[in-house]
């Protein structure tokens, strides 16, 4: 009696050496070999047993199957990881916070001016004490007065610090913006730029030094008088001076010889310059005349920060 078998696997084999040779389906020389592939298909050896397999399987004895990383995985491994570099980078940046906005810079105006309020209210506390020491040094020398001598030294070190106020005939240079809707005034002149219709740090500091060049006794820029430890800066269009923001027109006022002032704010080269400006885009350049001017002394404190006399 025969038995038929249809199995998952490939061919007729007989049942005795099923279990024995299964590592040999389809090798060489195997009774494999000889069967039918097609399931359902009656295979007899004599009176055995024998099995259909659907399909023949391959195996190649003694070799080794070295999984070799693909491209495409390569790539995606590489995506990620510079997916990763980037939101680390991100989050250093930023610390934290959020990168998209304009936060920080509100937060740095606002600063400025709260700084700006701050060093105007001390500058103000600064003043009130000059006036009480200034008044406790008139006390003590009606008490006990001073060598004339050594008095006028201390006036004319003071005066010349910035420290008393300064009054004499002077000028008054304004400088301003041009309109913003501005097109050029003469033929031949390219459009401006909007860095062409604004007043620059350049410009203010021109038109000081030229003033100081020009025998100035004391000179102030919009309310504050200069003195040595004075910086004037521009950020954009506005002013910052001495802690404090200004915003155009600007005005400097100098006390001196009018006429050698009139004549150093000529010969500047760097103003010449300026006032190509002034007539080709409509920048604002006035200069006016004054019989007597008073220039405040300065409020601020004079003591050095960031740096140190030379012993």
């Amino acid at each position: 009696m025969e038995i038929f078998v249809v199995c998952p696997f490939s061919g007729g084999v007989n049942v005795s050496s099923f279990f024995l040779r299964i590592r040999d389906f389809g090798t060489s020389g195997s009774p494999v070999d000889a069967l039918p592939d097609r399931a359902g298909q009656r295979v007899t050896n004599g009176s055995s047993v024998s099995v259909v397999l659907p399909r023949p399987i391959k195996e190649t004895r003694g070799t080794v199957r070295i999984r070799r990383p693909r491209p495409a995985r390569l790539g995606t491994t590489a995506v990620f990881a510079l997916a990763g570099l980037i939101f680390w980078l991100s989050f250093t940046v930023s610390g934290g916070n959020n990168i998209r906005t304009d936060d920080s810079l509100l937060h740095m105006s606002d600063l400025i001016r709260e700084r700006a309020r701050q060093n105007e209210s001390l500058e103000s506390a600064t003043a009130a004490l000059r006036e009480d020491i200034a008044g406790l040094t008139a006390e003590s020398e009606r008490e006990e007065p001073a060598a004339p001598d050594r008095r006028r030294d201390l006036e004319q070190l003071t005066g010349a610090a910035g420290l008393a106020d300064l009054t004499g005939g002077g000028l008054t240079v304004t400088l301003t913006d041009a309109p913003p809707d501005a097109v050029p005034l003469l033929p031949d002149v390219p459009e401006p730029s909007p860095n062409d219709l604004v007043i620059h740090q350049q410009d203010l500091q021109a038109v000081v030094n030229a003033l100081w060049a020009g025998g100035a006794s004391g000179v102030q820029v919009m309310d504050q008088r200069l003195v040595s430890t004075s910086a004037v800066r521009c950020v954009g269009n506005t002013l910052i001076l001495q802690g404090r923001l200004y915003s155009p027109p600007y005005t400097v006022t100098a006390v001196g010889d009018r006429d050698r002032l009139r004549a150093a704010l000529d010969a500047s080269p760097e103003i010449a310059n300026y006032r190509q400006y002034v007539r080709a885009y409509g920048l604002g350049w006035q200069v006016d005349a004054h019989e007597s001017v008073t220039l405040p002394a300065y409020g601020g404190s004079v003591a050095l920060r960031h740096a140190r006399p030379v012993e």
